[in-house]
């Protein structure tokens, strides 16, 4: 089989089964993320190997989460978010805070200095394109829940960067504060600029975009600044769906006009299946096999889970106790942000493959649990 016939053959099995498993999830009342997920680890090299990550079908996966997030932004009007700032701020922080210590605390018993702050740094991450998903399939977006959720998760990225460029410093014996001081006014520059210049700017092509005698003008424009976003944050640093969340916040206020939403909607439900599909194929369950992994691992798992429910849970508390579980359970994804700090530290040589499979499970097991008891908590009484 050539090439392409093995690559169209690899893209048939992820998008078809992942809808199908997605289906059956739906019908047993579970996140559809759930069954994509799960289609991955059962095509991919823990059990049936018919699927094997290349540059390709990461490069698609990619695509799907920028798209996902640009949706999601399209949806979420800059002044909802300044509306929710201090809460979304308080729930970064201790969303941050509160796992970095329980982590380090834990590892620190029985491992290194550097090996301990890395699966810190691993517990801080978030990963807002799980549960943006399920806030979007259950039609939940437009709450102030969930908009603490997305600012809290874009403010935990820049959190997370300034805490894995100390961490990435400490490996190699010192802390570069000049390098760590121009990562952070970049990332937080970045994000400041396109929230409130962003719109700004948009209004004022707004005429000239209207002019334009291309088909779909404005929907073409929201692509390009979308994809040029998600490529000036992967040059900061900051993870691309960032970008591409800041991007469709930009174009939020004209989306309904332009029909952006419309128009985006058909290429996010083609593409985004690829992301969880692959997120499942990443996630090599042999890893645990480890001698003394599975205990560590268990704790880790564990910690991980409740340190976001308390830190996230607590700094939401002010909108009561049910929103607040819903946003830390909103927050406890780590998914391929945490696979990628524990991806950096193996590259750095300073942690090793026993922590590494620490950190990999720990990223699966959050990932696996937060859609479906965020989908049961979100059942209205």
């Amino acid at each position: 089989m050539t090439d392409s016939g093995k690559l169209l053959l690899e893209l048939f099995l992820m998008f078809s089964s992942g809808k199908l498993l997605a289906e059956v999830c739906e019908r047993l009342r579970q996140p559809a993320v759930l069954g994509e997920i799960l289609a991955g680890v059962l095509l991919g090299p823990s059990a049936l190997a018919l699927i094997h990550p290349n540059v390709m079908t990461r490069g698609l996966a990619e695509i799907g989460a920028i798209f996902l997030l640009f949706t999601v932004g399209l949806e979420t009007r800059p002044h909802e978010l300044l509306e929710v700032g201090g809460t979304a701020v308080l729930v970064a922080v201790l969303g941050v805070i509160v796992p970095f210590v329980l982590g380090f605390v834990y590892m620190k018993i029985s491992h290194g200095l550097v090996e301990s702050i890395f699966v810190g740094a691993a517990m801080v991450a978030t990963s807002v394109g799980i549960t943006a998903r399920v806030l979007a399939d259950n039609g939940v977006l437009a709450t102030r829940m969930a908009r603490v959720i997305l600012g809290a998760a874009v403010l935990d990225d820049i959190l997370g960067l300034i805490v894995l460029a100390v961490v990435s410093s400490l490996s190699t014996g010192q802390v570069v504060y000049l390098q760590l001081g121009i990562v952070t006014v970049e990332a937080i520059g970045f994000t400041l600029l396109i929230a409130f210049l962003g719109p700004r700017m948009v209004r004022k092509v707004r005429p000239t975009v209207e002019r334009l005698r291309t088909r779909n003008s404005a929907f073409i424009l929201s692509v390009i600044l979308c994809l040029g976003l998600s490529l000036a944050s992967v040059y900061i640093g900051m993870a691309a769906i960032i970008g591409a969340f800041l991007a469709g916040l930009a174009m939020a206020e004209h989306s309904e006009e332009w029909r952006l939403r419309e128009n985006a909607h058909p290429i996010m439900e083609f593409m985004t299946p690829f992301f969880f599909v692959l997120l499942g194929a990443e996630m090599n369950l042999r890893t645990v096999a480890h001698p003394g992994v599975v205990l560590t691992a268990a704790v880790v798992c564990l910690l991980a889970i409740v340190s976001k429910l308390i830190g996230c849970g607590l700094g939401s508390l002010r909108l009561g106790w049910k929103p607040a579980l819903q946003i830390g359970v909103g927050m406890v994804p780590r998914g391929e942000v945490g696979l990628i700090v524990a991806a950096v530290g193996l590259g750095l040589h300073t942690i090793s493959d026993a922590i590494y499979s620490v950190v990999v499970l720990m990223s699966i097991v959050t990932t696996l649990f937060a859609p479906p008891v965020l989908r049961l908590l979100l059942r209205r009484p």
